[in-house]
């Protein structure tokens, strides 16, 4: 939510459920229903699992899950401009690597 820079509130409306509903969850004092889990997933762009805390089967855990919600706001120019500074990164590190086996 503070990433989106919304409230507990705005998200309710946002998923059809209760403001106090939100609060319980954030709290851990109660727990989603399936339904009501997969539209908090929907709306924040993650899957049930990282919601739950689990590592998905098809993923490389948090890390990928994060980089998939963020490159999902992004816009077509900033996403190319994103893969290929990673891109940049990965040789970067690529050759420092190979410096220090040498």
């Amino acid at each position: 939510m503070e990433e989106k820079n919304i409230t507990q509130k705005e998200l309710s409306q946002m998923i059809s459920t209760s403001p106090s509903a939100i609060s319980n969850y954030v709290q851990n004092i109660r727990e989603p229903d399936f339904d009501t889990l997969r539209r908090i997933a929907n709306f924040f762009q993650v899957s049930v699992d990282y919601l739950l805390s689990m590592e998905s089967q098809n993923s490389n855990g948090f890390l990928e899950e994060d980089l998939l919600r963020v490159f999902r706001t992004m816009t077509e120019t900033e996403k190319e401009l994103f893969i290929e500074q990673g891109k940049v990164i990965v040789r970067i590190n690529r050759k420092v690597q190979t410096k220090r086996n040498n």
